[in-house]
């Protein structure tokens, strides 16, 4: 399997950072901090990601940014989190949208089409990030149906490039 490489890197203003780590925070509360790390955007493959200090912690997509699985490690965020039962996890892991009767909870002000964040219900960490098929309320209730088409999860090209690094 082809691992993405990072090419087109360019330093950020501070300006760009202020709006894109602001809008991390207001959409999923993800303090990252304002801090003199410089962060950069780069490509790798399809994906413009958000880079600082070499870690990948958002992806940009078209108006949307969207945080990875390590930047919500890194970050740990307040909002827009879908919970699934440990049954899920191993789908998730390996790629799988997200179906409504592996949801236990979903933060209620979820709207459908929102860039969601996916956790297990025991340890609370990350897997997956997606975009809802159904609002909050619904998912958490739905006994059938996808909810969540997974983007990005755990394991998968953009997670790995945080391990070349190393």
């Amino acid at each position: 399997m082809a691992t993405l490489k990072i090419r087109r890197r360019s330093r950020l203003r501070r300006k760009e950072v202020t709006d894109w780590t602001a809008r991390l925070d207001a959409e999923f509360g993800m303090a990252v901090p304002a801090d003199d790390v410089p962060i950069d955007e780069a490509e790798a493959g399809p994906h413009r990601l958000l880079l600082r200090d070499n870690e990948a912690f958002a992806l940009l997509l078209g108006e949307d940014i969207v945080p990875t699985v390590r930047g919500l490690l890194a970050f740990p965020g307040t909002k827009r989190a879908v919970t699934v039962d440990m049954g899920a996890v191993r789908f998730i892991y390996n790629g799988a949208d997200v179906m409504a009767p592996g949801i236990v909870d979903a933060d209620p002000s979820i709207r459908e089409g929102d860039v969601v964040w996916v956790r297990d219900e025991k340890n609370l960490r990350p897997l997956a990030v997606g975009r809802a098929r159904m609002d909050g309320p619904t998912m958490a209730r739905e006994e059938k149906g996808k909810a969540i088409e997974t983007i990005h999860h755990v394991g998968d090209e953009i997670w790995r490039l945080g391990e070349e690094e190393t």
